[in-house]
């Protein structure tokens, strides 16, 4: 195994960082691993936003529900469904942009948003820094977009706070190796005896990090889900251009 590979394995979320800054040097080589990341037909639909001031943290972790490491984190990275600047090539050529209404357009954008993100948490852990994903910005999304300024044709798809941790908090135990891979077909069976095997993990889990309230991952998870809990994404979607129409 390389160091490459064992940064990726070791990863866990920071939520308590020391009160220290980071270098721009340092966050322009994060952002740049980020841009280097493949995107669909080379569009480039998504960009970051860099938050540093404190009051805007500060809005931002209220916005997000509480999240107050949102604040406490030196940087904030806003990551962004981006096809604003698509939108200004099509009109340099002439023609109109349909993309961003359709479904395809929402689900392309947003993976390409995840796979930056995905770079920039690696190249983040590998610098010694820790971090924790947001996705607490879709909450009041209308807000985030007056916040920051967003255009039509963009969405603030996902968070990332930054920062020299404090502690080195405990590595969350993943559901069993094949429930994720699996060969040549999906396959079902055996599916829900890995769920009870991992449901007993994260029991233990939830015990060691004195969170036992949440019982497992199977009742967590679920609990969660029997809801839509960002409800005003729909709407603001649509508002910011993306009707997910078509």
């Amino acid at each position: 195994m390389n160091e490459t590979i064992r940064t990726i394995q070791n990863h866990r979320s920071i939520r308590s960082f020391l009160d220290k800054e980071i270098d721009d040097v340092i966050i322009d080589e994060i952002l740049r691993a980020a841009q280097s990341m493949p995107n669909s037909i080379n569009g480039q639909q998504s960009s970051v936003i860099v938050i540093k001031d404190k009051e805007t943290k500060a809005k931002i972790a209220q916005l997000a529900g509480g999240q107050k490491w949102v604040e406490d984190a030196p940087v904030f990275l806003l990551f962004v469904l981006d096809f604003y600047k698509t939108n200004l090539a099509a009109e340099k050529n002439g023609l109109t942009q349909v993309i961003h209404e359709s479904v395809e357009g929402t689900m392309a954008g947003t993976f390409d948003a995840g796979l930056s993100m995905g770079a920039a948490i690696i190249a983040a852990e590998s610098l010694n820094l820790g971090i924790v994903p947001i996705g607490g910005v879709r909450k009041n999304p209308g807000e985030i977009i007056k916040l920051l300024n967003l255009p039509p044709y963009t969405y603030p798809a996902v968070g990332l706070a930054v920062g020299y941790p404090k502690d080195e908090s405990h590595k969350k135990p993943r559901l069993p190796f094949s429930t994720f891979r699996h060969n040549e077909v999906y396959h079902t069976e055996e599916m829900k005896e890995a769920i009870d095997q991992y449901d007993m993990e994260m029991e233990d889990y939830l015990k060691e990090v004195g969170r036992q309230q949440e019982g497992n991952w199977s009742k967590y998870t679920s609990g969660i889900y029997q809801n839509v809990y960002y409800p005003d994404v729909y709407p603001t979607m649509k508002d910011q251009k993306f009707l997910n129409d078509k």
